[in-house]
């Protein structure tokens, strides 16, 4: 063999052994990077599931029609303002809320005609819907016996109404599918879900129930369709609001209807059960740790000399992401009830004036539920 045979064996077999030098460092790197990799994950996950607690807050009926008690007191005084009539203590409370929910049991229009034959009809101009702005509302409830007090126009003004204020509303609609659709809305990253229905009147059912061809409301006093809602909203939203309006008025004694009925929507889904109509607070109660308002009360709607709260569910989770990106996944809801104190006087509402009206009040509420407390702070805990 040459010399220069040699010379070129040698240089084959040095280029071999680099090669093969290369690909294990090559190796090995990637090996490394990937370790790293997975460590990294592993924190950028963990820092991304966050606790989070947001509020939803309810009150109770409402009335701004113009020839009634509220909305002639508020002219009466050269009112400027909701402030100037409902405590700007309160009205902060309500603006401060992830989500704020309200009663609207009238109508907003300058049409129809009152029904016939009924005893008290309440229709609001449209521009006073700029009260319900100022008051923070986020989702108006319409699902009660007066929203339909001047009939089918002043119903679908109420809608227009509502909308034109960017004011989402629940309970009634154009036909019974709108009537019965949830509500949703974003509490920070929690999905909400309103449903509403109305069972209130007894002797004289008169409020329109929605069709598939008429405006109305959707009814539940057959629960059929009003579960059918409420399971339809479990299925979208990580947490459901029932809310019926339902009771004997100016009673604090339950009907059974609402006592068997609240067990069925929560057994459908429904995370608290929030009850209106009566026009005075009655008891609250929990079923399997979920909490029941039976009724709001009036918060300002006529000239009664009469307690009332705000009323506000404190919840609190988890919620998860995944390299770094919010993936939106809710876990670990828990659900505080917590009331604010006060009274409807004089055609104004205001916050407890003393420690001794919110005694009062809790006290009330105490002796009227089954197995609640309420602390000094209006955190209601049961046995």
């Amino acid at each position: 063999m040459t010399r220069r045979k040699r010379r070129r064996q040698l240089k084959i077999r040095r280029a071999l052994v680099l090669t093969v030098l290369a690909a294990l460092l090559l190796l090995v790197a990637v090996s490394v990077v990937r370790c790293v990799g997975k460590r990294n994950r592993g924190k950028i996950a963990a820092k991304e599931t966050e606790d989070f607690s947001v509020t939803l807050r309810f009150a109770g009926d409402i009335n701004f029609a113009d020839d009634y008690y509220p909305m002639q007191h508020y002219k009466k005084i050269g009112a400027k303002s909701v402030r100037d009539v409902i405590d700007p203590e309160y009205v902060k409370l309500m603006n401060d809320a992830d989500l704020m929910w309200i009663n609207n049991e009238f109508c907003y229009s300058d049409r129809g005609e009152p029904y016939p034959g009924k005893a008290y009809t309440f229709r609001a101009d449209p521009k006073h819907v700029r009260l319900l702005t100022e008051m923070g509302v986020d989702v108006a409830g319409l699902a009660n016996n007066h929203v339909f007090d001047y009939q089918e126009e002043a119903l679908l003004d109420t809608f227009e109404t509502l909308k034109g204020a960017d004011i989402p509303y629940v309970g009634a609609g154009r036909d019974i599918d709108e009537a019965a659709s949830p509500v949703y809305a974003k509490a920070g990253p929690l999905k909400v879900a309103f449903v509403a229905a109305e069972r209130a009147e007894k002797h004289q059912v008169v409020t329109r129930e929605a069709t598939k061809e008429q405006a109305g409301v959707l009814r539940c006093y057959d629960n059929e369709r009003f579960v059918a809602s409420i399971r339809e909203a479990a299925g979208h939203a990580d947490y459901v609001i029932a809310l019926p309006h339902w009771g004997t008025e100016h009673s604090t004694e339950l009907e059974d209807a609402q006592i068997d009925g609240a067990k069925e929507y929560l057994d459908a889904g429904a995370d608290a059960v929030i009850g209106a109509h009566p026009h005075v607070l009655q008891g609250i109660s929990f079923y399997d740790g979920k909490p029941i308002a039976y009724s709001l009360g009036n918060f300002w709607f006529d000239n009664y000399d009469t307690m009332t709260a705000i009323f506000e569910l404190r919840v609190t989770g988890k919620v998860s992401s995944a390299d770094g990106e919010k993936s939106g996944k809710i876990s670990g809801l828990k659900t505080e009830l917590i009331l604010y104190p006060g009274r409807q006087k004089d055609m104004e509402t205001r916050p407890a004036a003393d420690d001794a009206e919110r005694d009062e009040i809790f006290k009330h509420l105490e002796d009227i539920s089954d197995g609640i407390t309420i602390n000094d702070k209006g955190i209601v805990t049961y046995d």
